[in-house]
């Protein structure tokens, strides 16, 4: 059987952070697991370590995620879109 190694790519804060990240990777075609501690999500609680969230996807898309990651991180991405318009 061939599983797939995921690797930790970042950390944010909240739902919401994660959530944008997830969707920017997938966009890429990039496969991406969200990994919450339960008893933040349980209890709603966005602030701390109980509002971490970890964004791990598959190590041989590790090196294309933290690319695409660093750029949306220094603005490239936007620029990229408006050149393209």
């Amino acid at each position: 059987m061939n599983e797939k190694k995921w690797v930790s790519l970042t950390k944010v804060q909240g739902d919401l952070q994660a959530e944008l990240l997830r969707g920017l990777l997938e966009a890429q075609e990039i496969p991406v697991l969200l990994s919450r501690e339960g008893a933040g999500r349980a209890y709603g609680i966005n602030v701390g370590l109980l509002g971490e969230v970890e964004i791990l996807v598959p190590d041989e898309f590790a090196q294309e995620a933290k690319i695409i990651l660093t750029m949306y991180k220094d603005g490239s991405l936007e620029n990229q879109s408006e050149d393209e318009n």
